[in-house]
């Protein structure tokens, strides 16, 4: 097995900083060219890491010499013994058209590109991902070992890490960095480095946190990725909720899978954010009628004033269909059994 570095190293992770640190010396040519990075998340890196830049040249140095040794320095892992990071930043997929594709291409032309692990800080033997999780899904799902340049790194430094990658896919939706923001406040990872992962200032961080302190964790996951919302409905979303606490059990409900199965992200959202604009009046205590599978026709809900029955579903409807030919046969019931005349 490939002997993991001395020590935990942003530059060698990505590779992202060579131009930078590389200005006043004679490019190779026969080397590949770093990726492009954004402005701002370069400046995030810089300040995060605090390094010299004869240390970011050091770094540099010791990359071109794994990438030298051939591929990258990296080595065939069993999938099995790969972990996820203890910061996910994904939530799942609405579908997963975009992942058979890509295991194909792995299953038909090989992992080209290693991902990237640290070992398990507390488990011997084992390993965390630090990036390439569709990748080693992909080998996992294949019954394949995985390629994998094997890292020292602290937790600060794979969030970090792992907010540079995204930010460089821009693909995460708001509510997923949200959340990733959130995972890095519980860890106790501090805000200058939330900063450097996320690539956002003390206003967004801000933002993040007044959604993820006021809507619970498993509303969110309920809801998913919602790649169409972006901060200033979420903001709302969570703003309306912080007014409105007692709406918490009724987006629950509507969120529950029986109900939203079928619904992609962007509609499940819409749905918990309908929940949010009814009147509170009208959200009356109720029940749900299930049936003998134990699933829901339609929800009761019973005032002083007011009985409301609501179909949630096409066999909701039949039920509603039924109980209004059932309804002169159950008055009879009643005025046999009430044994009252109120005025």
């Amino acid at each position: 097995m490939t002997k993991p570095p001395k020590r935990s190293s942003l530059a060698a992770s990505f590779g992202l900083l060579a131009a930078d640190i590389n200005a006043d010396t004679k490019k190779n040519p026969e080397q590949p060219a770093p990726s492009p990075v954004p402005a701002r998340v370069g400046a995030g890196v810089i300040g995060a890491t605090h390094k010299a830049i004869s240390d970011l040249r050091g770094e540099r140095d010791r990359l071109l010499a794994m990438l030298e040794a051939g591929s990258g320095g990296s080595t065939e892992i069993d999938a099995g013994l790969i972990d996820p990071s203890p910061f996910p930043d994904r939530l799942p997929d609405d579908n997963d058209a975009s992942f058979a594709e890509f295991k194909k291409s792995i299953e038909e032309e090989g992992q080209k590109i290693p991902i990237q692990v640290r070992l398990h800080p507390t488990l011997t033997g084992r390993y965390q991902v630090i990036y390439g999780h569709r990748r080693l899904r992909a080998a996992r799902e294949l019954q394949r070992p995985v390629k994998a340049l094997i890292l020292e790194m602290s937790d600060r430094d794979l969030v970090v890490v792992q907010g540079i990658e995204n930010a460089a896919r821009q693909d995460l939706s708001w509510i997923e960095r949200a959340l990733f923001a959130w995972r890095m406040d519980e860890a106790g990872i501090r805000p200058r480095d939330i900063y450097a992962a996320l690539g956002v200032d003390d206003a967004e961080l801000a933002r993040m946190r007044a959604v993820y302190r006021v809507v619970p964790i498993d509303v969110i996951q309920a809801i998913g990725r919602a790649p169409k919302v972006g901060r200033p409905r979420w903001v709302e979303f969570g703003g309306s909720l912080k007014a409105k606490p007692d709406a918490l059990a009724d987006i629950r409900k509507t969120l529950s899978t029986d109900r939203v199965s079928q619904l992609m992200s962007n509609e499940r959202f819409s749905q918990a954010m309908g929940v949010l604009k009814i009147p509170a009046a009208a959200r009356l205590p109720g029940r749900d009628l299930l049936d003998r599978r134990g699933e829901s026709l339609a929800r009761l809900q019973i005032s002083k004033k007011e009985l409301r029955l609501v179909a949630e579903s096409k066999r909701g409807a039949r039920f509603a269909t039924f109980l209004e030919g059932e309804m002169p046969a159950l008055i009879a019931k009643f005025d046999a059994t009430d044994g009252q005349d109120d005025p």
